[in-house]
């Protein structure tokens, strides 16, 4: 009798107790494996490896709230409006904006996108001890959708930088802002993938290469920060990819080594260095590939070579396939963008491309948009009439606004146009009867600011507005 009780309890702790152990080290069942993950994923939270309490209490008072105004409106009657829809077209209105901003330095500089203070006539800040301020445009730059802000403060919370280039597929990452005015909000979510392109950004020489989530995002986020499990920032949380414009899975920052050169820019000179390679570029296709010789999809095509740029003078050529920039490889045109992004005018790289099958190197002196190694301040810039500084529109701000000439009012100082009631954000299409295509048309057609008998364009609101004067 106790020999066979001893078989009937060992029979037992064998098919009973001891099932965990059996269960742990086998996947051919769901029950099996969702215990299975459980218990790894209870070990790890005690341990600390996806524990985000540091990188939220290190960072969410360094995030601010940016709310902003705009008067639209009042400069010019549409009666065709006025007909149907009343009178409050020609009125003036206050349109209320709202966004995320990040404090990088205790003295009160902030960075948030530029398209949350575009336009905007004021813009005050909300730390996160309900104290408000004032800020002060530094300068922007829609190229990248980098603001930078600065208020009066001292001793304020900040967040350091970090090195996006050593993200990796997978790894957590924490997103702080404002959604829908909620403050202090923190989501946490995994990098989704890199070096993205979604042409939201304007200009001839924007730069995206965004670092896509899936951490949510949603209204009033746009401007705060990405972080990382250290609490570094890493990113400036920019976008989401949605169908009904709400968060849906997918969203998108500015990397950070982006950010710093645009800031640091800003800071000293109050406009972006913009290098440039002087090419015009295309991603690598099968077709490309098989075409060149290239045994695998990879690289960056050269498709035009700017006269006097970088790329002449470093003896590139056209269907030069660019593989490595500063020895850091490079598959698309953001990915190639992004590096070439960290770099001033004057700066020298190294370009290694294949061309007939071999790979070169060649070094590289990067210079700016007019062609040289010189730095641009505000200051000398000469696009600048009537107290406007007036920039170029790319082509697909003309396309939304179905013209093919025009130009856009950056900046406004105190003259002849904010006289008028025209603001920043403004596009100027005629002056003097004249169409006006580029920055330069203005000084030329107003006789150097002495002769304005006309000017029109199209206000922020997308209305039409035009004045005439007498002789």
């Amino acid at each position: 009798m106790a020999l066979l009780g001893a078989s009937i309890a060992l029979f037992a702790y064998t098919k009973i107790l001891g099932k965990p152990t059996v269960v742990i080290s086998k996947d051919s069942s769901g029950v099996e494996v969702q215990n299975a993950r459980a218990f790894l994923t209870s070990m790890q939270m005690q341990e600390g490896q996806i524990d985000f309490t540091y990188a939220a209490e290190q960072t969410v008072h360094a995030v601010v709230h940016v709310h902003t105004k705009t008067t639209m409106g009042g400069q010019v009657e549409n009666p065709i409006l006025e007909w149907f829809y009343g009178d409050r077209y020609s009125k003036p209105r206050e349109v209320q904006g709202y966004g995320s901003g990040v404090i990088i330095s205790g003295d009160g500089y902030i960075i948030t996108n530029n398209h949350v203070i575009e336009n905007a006539e004021s813009v005050d800040v909300t730390l996160n001890d309900k104290r408000i301020f004032t800020a002060k445009v530094v300068g922007r730059d829609p190229g990248s959708d980098i603001a930078l802000l600065k208020i009066k403060a001292d001793n304020l919370p900040y967040i350091k930088y970090g090195d996006s280039e050593q993200l990796r597929l997978g790894e957590w990452v924490l997103a702080v802002g404002n959604p829908f005015n909620l403050t202090s909000t923190v989501t946490a979510g995994i990098v989704s993938a890199k070096g993205r392109s979604l042409g939201l950004n304007e200009g001839s020489y924007k730069i995206e290469s965004f670092i896509q989530t899936d951490a949510a995002l949603n209204m009033g986020n746009s401007g705060g920060a990405l972080v990382n499990t250290k609490g570094l920032l890493v990113g400036i949380t920019s976008a989401i990819l949605s169908p009904s414009g709400a968060y849906a899975g997918n969203s998108f920052a500015i990397p950070v080594t982006i950010v710093k050169k645009v800031v640091d820019d800003l800071k000293e000179y109050g406009e972006v260095q913009r290098a440039l390679i002087g090419v015009e570029i295309d991603d690598v296709d099968a077709e490309i590939a098989a075409k060149q010789n290239l045994g695998e999809v990879k690289g960056i095509l050269i498709k035009r070579i700017v006269p006097d740029g970088s790329a002449e003078e470093a003896n590139l050529k056209i269907n030069d396939v660019i593989v490595k920039f500063d020895g850091i490889d490079v598959n698309t045109v953001s990915e190639l963008q992004e590096q070439v992004g960290k770099h001033r005018p004057g700066d020298k790289a190294t370009v290694t491309y294949i061309r007939n099958s071999k790979e070169n190197s060649v070094p590289i002196v990067l210079k700016n948009e007019a062609g040289t190694t010189s730095v641009v301040t505000t200051a000398m810039t000469d696009d600048e009439v009537y107290g406007a500084r007036l920039e170029s529109i790319g082509t697909d701000e003309m396309r939304s606004l179905n013209v093919d000439y025009g130009v856009k009012i950056a900046d406004l100082k105190d003259g002849k146009l904010k006289d008028l009631g025209i603001k920043r954000g403004y596009i100027i299409l005629n002056v003097n009867g004249k169409k006006v295509r580029n920055p330069s048309d203005m000084k030329q057609f107003t006789n150097n600011e002495r002769t304005l008998k006309s000017i029109g364009g199209i206000q922020s609101d997308g209305t039409i507005f035009s004045y005439q004067f007498g002789n």
